[in-house]
């Protein structure tokens, strides 16, 4: 059963891995590129002849090879940790909960893991450019890393408990909402608010494929270990 979990886990992982590098080099690493343009001042987006407009556009990937090699490893190295946090995840739940491991589920279950590491964080601290002036890193960890806990600890209620337990799931996830994410009191903006809002959301829309894929290609391999 370990082998199992391990190897369904590695596996996954690659292959989530190599397919959100891919579509980060394609859509989200040319927009952080365009980003670092206005973090050294290269590009200003400031008023500037009575106008707020500024060049459009990102530099080429170039050849830093050991920069998008960097990329490949740490999203092959990040992708399979998750998937073997998610194959462990479906494990216990088929032997606590009688879930079934499927193709089809493991759609369900990468789904929710996105919700739950990328998207419900993201509600109070969206990905952001570089450069980009926020509040103090620790409290920001801190609210991140309880705002991961307590979604997926409200998922997992919502799915596997019943009588008011669902209930108190609900609650756990919109807690940190009602907190709030620790924010300025100042807005310090640098880069022009078109690209900081399509970077988010098409970090965000890379992660949601990354994690979907992670989900199947997950209960694929344990399917198929289990019924090597």
């Amino acid at each position: 059963m370990t082998k199992n979990l391990l190897s369904s886990a590695v596996f996954a992982g690659v292959v989530a891995g190599l397919l959100a590098a891919l579509l980060q080099f394609v859509f989200v690493i040319p927009m952080l590129l365009e980003g670092e343009l206005y973090e050294t001042g290269a590009r200003v987006h400031f008023v500037v002849d009575g106008t707020t407009m500024s060049e459009k556009g990102a530099p080429g990937l170039g050849t830093d090879w050991g920069r998008h090699l960097m990329t490949i490893a740490f999203n092959l190295v990040t992708y399979t940790g998750y998937g073997l946090i998610l194959a462990a995840a479906m494990m216990i739940a088929r032997q606590f909960h009688g879930a079934e491991i499927s193709a089809r589920a493991g759609l369900i279950w990468g789904l929710c893991g996105f919700l739950a590491v990328q998207m419900a964080p993201a509600v109070g601290l969206p990905p952001e450019l570089p450069g980009t002036i926020a509040a103090e890193i620790g409290p920001r960890q801190a609210w991140w890393t309880g705002t991961i806990i307590a979604t997926v600890v409200g998922l997992w209620l919502i799915a596997f408990s019943r009588g008011l337990a669902p209930v108190v799931g609900a609650v756990l996830i919109l807690l940190p909402h009602l907190i709030g994410a620790p924010h300025l009191d100042t807005y310090y903006g640098i880069a022009p608010p078109e690209l900081s809002a399509e970077f988010a959301t098409v970090s965000l829309g890379t992660a949601a494929a990354g994690w979907t894929l992670l989900g199947w290609a997950v209960a694929y391999f344990l399917t198929r270990g289990d019924n090597a």
